[in-house]
């Protein structure tokens, strides 16, 4: 479940307060005092055998005493009588209820949660909680918690898995003027999730930002998907708590002991564009900025100052987090001359001097403020014995009155500065502490709008069609399977690669030092013997790889040596002989590594970093969740410490960055395609300016029944809905799902559409769609919306391929519903096209479980309404849509 009747926990009618209580001090009498007096307008009903009334209004033994069947139950009552509660309330047609009761662990704990569970989920009902402060609603007056202070109404919602927290955050708020439209304590999450809220408040429009504090992530493709979906609709920052926790498990690969927990979540938030931030304070003026200030349109930042010092603080810190200081053009500089004294910095940061009075401020202000070429407006105050600091504040504000330019101030030290603070606060401007404070709050704005804009960039083409040789993978991963082996021997690792198109060494494999020398003897050039053992990954600490050797001679030397060591330093290692291949020149190289690793909340994780024998010392790695195209491949790259040097330097040539940015994407096939693949290694991925060569790898293995896509975070492009089809004028095309990469082609065929196609598509025209727009259309979460393209058979004839017709379902968190959408161009309409785009959708939508499939038609789109007849739609007005109907289509299962 995701956001089923989540409507009657945050908007309810009535609320009943379970174990509500008239003894001072006692849980349910605060919960019942916050209620009452929050101004909550429904019906509110008390329950507890023990009193007759709470609060002066009546109070019922039990459930089913009340007069009313209550929207939402608050429970403040012993853990033991939870599960009965749950399941008297689900019987009488309560849907939700916050749990705040604790003492729900061990054994006994989980079975009473069990047992919650069980009651609750036949009749739908949502439970937030065990263990919780509670929920507030801040419009409705709903206050189901006992926190000690009542929210000011606002438009951030609050999500928190401590109690501690999200009062702390409350407490701070209030002496800012700061509300809330949501604040959610998130309890053990028995049943809401970050997942579930994240998705209700990206619809809920008196949300405009969404902060969260976040000790663990559960059902992880259910917050990735949800995640996705809200930050792309308004900022989304979170705060990631036990960073340094002590992982137990076992790894065996270089991937395994660099792919952190913490690392981890970063790869997450990245990918799905949520802003992570360090520590409270930042979580703070995270707070502060959005609810008072909102997103920055840019990066430019104009700092005006009356004191130096303060002022290049704060330059500093915005170069340090990659923002710019805004420039002050010669028309700019000279209306500043005329209200400046002489000796003003005549730059950025704008320095007025030490003696500045509040009238100097206001000039300046009203000046900067209409500066185009600025996003934002830091002023700062130091202050002074020749002037008024609170004055200056006084005419900051009387300055920025009905001005729209993004304004933050820092009037620095504490008890002469605490006046001004509390006076910014009451007119709604951001203040802070310090310069560098301030400057990092704007930082969290411009870095969220650079992540979303990231976030669209479309991803380039694959530079040739790639159709991995997923038959042979599939014989040497089933063979060691078979032989009872957790790995592969490097051989066989470096044949699976080359399977997926990854440029590998050759490997000879012999069996003892003699039929090692005959080998050597067939080659050229420098040779490297390696060990061949089951039982040994890392052959380099016991001396199982000797480079360089020449002729026969010094390879049976040097395997003969090596067996020996081998014997002495692992006795009971299996030895199954060695591989010999031509040394290859690392000189011109620089050496890499790309694994994968399980991670047991996300799935498989692909790392990039600097390779060799010291990998684990140097630790220079990224790490991103598959499946990954072109561009998140060289994002990955560009997060390493190692990406300097392969742009080139001194008369050194860059290396093959598309060449390892393609090695990573078909290592992520690989993971995506073979659930039995557990850990990977290349090390090293030997990269030069001509391409990236695997030397070395080793992959780990097991036997699972799953499906290959089960275990990933993201769902993957499902290439198995791919078909070729005739058209009836006998052409043939492919029918397959959007990609990232058709942005180009979906451009090029809306150009196509004409102006009424396009209003009964979008019912409205749209003469230049822009990137953005085109970009959601083409980047979509497989998990949540579908869209099949009708397209020319690959490779394709033209350089962006055509795409003639497009279906889609907006599928609804719950799974339950999809809304479709389709359009033909004109070019090729008339050939049943629209028909069978129809079907295909309709038949995927039954094929994941969808109940029904709706849509909205314009009621003079005759063809359309035509189609939907013949495929068993149903129609009706829309409501309050004039000229639209509902189309709806319930689907047998």
């Amino acid at each position: 479940m995701t956001i089923r009747n989540l409507d009657k926990l945050f908007q309810p009618r009535s609320v009943a307060i379970v174990g509500a209580s008239d003894r001072e001090g006692a849980l349910g009498h605060v919960v019942a005092r916050n209620m009452l007096q929050d101004g909550f307008r429904g019906d509110i009903g008390m329950v507890n055998p023990k009193y007759n009334s709470v609060f002066g209004r009546p109070c019922v033994g039990d459930i089913g005493g009340l007069t009313f069947v209550p929207d939402l139950a608050v429970i403040a009552t012993p853990a033991p009588t939870v599960p009965k509660l749950i399941a008297d309330l689900a019987e009488r047609g309560t849907r939700a209820a916050v749990v705040i009761s604790a003492g729900f662990g061990g054994p006994e704990g989980a079975a009473l949660k069990q047992q919650m569970l069980l009651a609750a989920k036949p009749h739908l009902l949502r439970m937030i909680g065990p263990n919780c402060l509670g929920v507030l609603v801040p419009e409705t007056g709903l206050n189901a918690s006992f926190a000690h202070l009542p929210p000011k109404n606002g438009s951030i919602a609050f999500l928190a898995q401590s109690g501690a927290i999200l009062t702390s955050a409350l407490d701070w708020a209030a002496a800012r003027g700061i509300g809330f439209s949501h604040l959610v304590s998130m309890g053990e999450m028995l049943d809401i999730d970050f997942g579930d809220m994240l998705d209700y408040l990206a619809s809920d429009g008196r949300t405009s930002a969404i902060l969260i504090y976040a000790e663990a992530v559960t059902n992880a493709r259910k917050f990735v998907s949800a995640a996705r979906r809200a930050a792309r609709l308004k900022p989304v920052i979170i705060i990631k708590a036990g960073r340094h926790g002590e992982t137990a498990r076992a790894v065996a690969s270089h991937t395994g002991a660099l792919a952190g927990a913490d690392a981890v979540y970063d790869a997450v938030f990245r990918r799905v564009g949520l802003l992570r931030v360090e520590d409270l304070a930042e979580l703070f003026e995270a707070m502060e900025t959005l609810a008072l200030m909102g997103p920055a349109s840019g990066d430019r930042l104009t700092i005006v100052t009356n004191g130096g010092g303060a002022g290049i603080l704060a330059a500093d810190a915005l170069i340090r987090q990659g923002g710019r200081l805004a420039p002050l053009d010669e028309a700019m500089t000279a209306k500043l001359d005329q209200v400046l004294p002489a000796g003003w910095s005549r730059q950025n940061p704008v320095d007025i001097i030490g003696d500045a009075n509040p009238q100097r401020y206001r000039a300046a202000i009203d000046i900067l403020a209409g500066d185009d070429h600025s996003d934002a407006l830091l002023v700062l105050n130091s202050p002074t014995a020749l002037t008024s600091s609170d004055a200056a504040a006084e005419a900051v504000i009387a300055g920025l009155a009905g001005r729209k330019k993004a304004m933050l101030t820092s009037w620095i030290g504490e008890q002469t500065s605490r006046p001004a603070r509390q006076k910014f606060a009451a007119h709604g401007i951001p203040s802070y502490a310090t310069p560098e404070q301030a400057v990092r709050a704007f930082g969290h704005m411009v870095a969220y709008r650079r992540s979303q804009a990231q976030l669209m960039e479309t991803p380039p083409s694959l530079p040739t069609q790639f159709a991995p040789d997923r038959e042979t993978a599939r014989h040497v991963i089933d063979g060691a399977l078979a032989a009872g082996r957790d790995f592969l021997t490097s051989p066989e690792s470096l044949a699976v690669l080359r399977a997926y198109g990854i440029h590998a060494v050759a490997d000879d494999i012999v069996t003892t030092p003699g039929e090692a020398k005959a080998a050597a003897e067939k080659m050229s050039g420098p040779l490297v013997l390696k060990l061949l053992s089951p039982d040994i990954t890392h052959k380099s600490d016991v001396g199982g790889v000797v480079l360089g050797l020449e002729g026969g001679a010094a390879v049976e030397a040097a395997a003969t040596a090596m067996l020996a060591k081998i014997a002495r330093l692992r006795p009971k290692a299996r030895i199954d002989g060695f591989t010999l291949s031509p040394m290859i020149d690392r000189s011109a190289g620089v050496e890499l590594i790309v694994g994968a690793v399980l991670d047991p909340q996300f799935g498989p994780v692909i790392l990039f970093g600097q390779g060799g024998t010291a990998v684990e010392v140097t630790a220079d790695r990224a790490l991103a969740l598959p499946p990954l195209n072109l561009k998140l491949a060289h994002e990955l790259i560009a997060g390493t410490r190692i990406h300097k040097l392969l742009l080139g330097y001194r008369d050194r040539p860059a290396a093959d960055l598309d060449g390892i940015a393609l090695a990573i994407v078909r290592v992520s096939q690989l993971i995506v395609d073979f659930a039995e693949i557990t850990e990977l290694d290349i090390n090293p991925l030997l990269a030069s300016s001509e391409k990236a060569i695997a030397l070395d790898a080793r992959i780990r293995v097991k036997a699972t029944d799953a499906p290959p896509t089960a275990r990933l975070a993201i769902k993957p492009y499902p290439q198995e809905l791919e078909e070729i089809i005739t058209l009836p004028d006998g052409t043939a095309k492919l029918l397959r799902p959007i990609r990232p990469e058709d942005e180009p082609a979906m451009l090029d065929a809306f150009k196509r559409l004409s102006q009424e196609s396009v209003e009964l598509r979008f019912f409205r025209v749209i003469t230049n769609p822009t990137h953005q727009m085109v970009a959601g259309l083409t980047q979509i979460d497989y998990d949540r919306e579908m869209a099949l393209v009708l397209t020319d058979p690959e490779p394709a004839t033209a350089a962006t391929p055509q795409i003639y017709a497009d279906a889609r379902l907006l599928i609804d968190p719950d799974h339950v519903g999809a809304e479709y959408a389709i359009i033909v161009r004109d070019d090729v309409a008339g050939q049943g096209i629209g028909s069978f785009m129809m079907e295909r959708i309709v038949a995927y939508g039954r094929s994941i479980g969808l109940a029904r499939i709706t849509g909205t038609v314009k009621a003079q789109n005759a063809a359309m309404l035509g189609i939907c007849e013949r495929l068993g739609f149903t129609r009706e007005a829309a409501p309050d849509m004039p000229g639209l109907l509902r189309v709806t289509r319930e689907l047998e299962s």
